[in-house]
């Protein structure tokens, strides 16, 4: 797949200051000393890069399947008792790259239509920027409840939306991360079952032997580690997240 897609977040705001780019105007200027009398000058377009830079963590909560992930493998962490193991960072590394696998769908369509075109100067910014959103808006709207939605455009006083393909950003996003923390949860509570009947089973054979002083975590944590492995957790759990998604393409 080509790299240009990395361009992707750019698309977002290349078309916001259209004026100050075709003009050239610059936004800061610095004059160097009087021996070489060189000025540096900051335009409009390279501020808001900058700026935009900041919202590409809320775009990667926002608008791709991270949320959903990243909540499913620390609810796992946690039914396991393994306390800091995996560590935050493996974690967040295997969010990351499983984000990028279950996205590259999107991406690649997003690359298709807007940046290649957008680079080859078929379209302009704000016409790339238009057509880029659409394939996140199909992914959203495949993954978010009709029920989310609802109730965000009642909030927002929306009356009525003509098909689902119409529904503003403005409205999806909120509702797109509600259902992915509902689902992200459910997914949870079925991970946390088969963990909570070993820490069941091993505290009363603990009580009936009247080991009371001894705690049930030291022991069950061994066989949860051992179930876990028996039955290719991780694989199960990757499988899952990444078959747990509805894309189209």
């Amino acid at each position: 797949m080509p790299r240009n897609w990395l361009l992707l977040p750019f698309l977002f705001f290349i078309g916001l200051p259209v004026e100050a780019q075709t003009a050239g105007i610059p936004a800061l200027s610095v004059a160097g000393g009087a021996a070489d009398g060189q000025t540096y000058s900051v335009t409009l377009e390279i501020l808001a890069l900058m700026t935009v830079l900041t919202l590409l963590p809320a775009i990667l909560l926002m608008m791709t399947s991270f949320t959903r992930i990243i909540i499913v493998l620390g609810i796992l962490r946690q039914a396991m008792g393994t306390q800091s193991t995996p560590s935050n960072q493996v974690i967040l590394g295997l969010a990351l790259f499983l984000t990028l696998f279950i996205m590259t769908p999107v991406l690649e369509q997003v690359n298709d239509t807007a940046i290649q075109p957008y680079l080859q100067e078929q379209v302009s910014a704000i016409e790339a920027m238009k057509i880029a959103v659409e394939p996140f808006k199909t992914f959203m709207l495949a993954q978010t409840r009709e029920t989310d939605i609802q109730m965000f455009a009642d909030i927002a006083g929306v009356e009525s939306i003509d098909s689902p393909e119409a529904t503003p950003l403005r409205l999806l996003m909120p509702a797109f991360v509600t259902s992915e923390l509902k689902t992200a949860f459910q997914i949870g509570f079925l991970i946390f079952i088969p963990f909570v009947i070993i820490d069941l089973v091993v505290a009363s054979v603990l009580m009936s032997m009247g080991m009371m002083m001894l705690s049930p975590l030291i022991i069950s944590l061994p066989f949860k580690l051992m179930l876990f492995v028996l039955v290719d957790g991780w694989a199960l759990i990757m499988g899952t997240l990444a078959s747990s998604f509805l894309i189209n393409g």
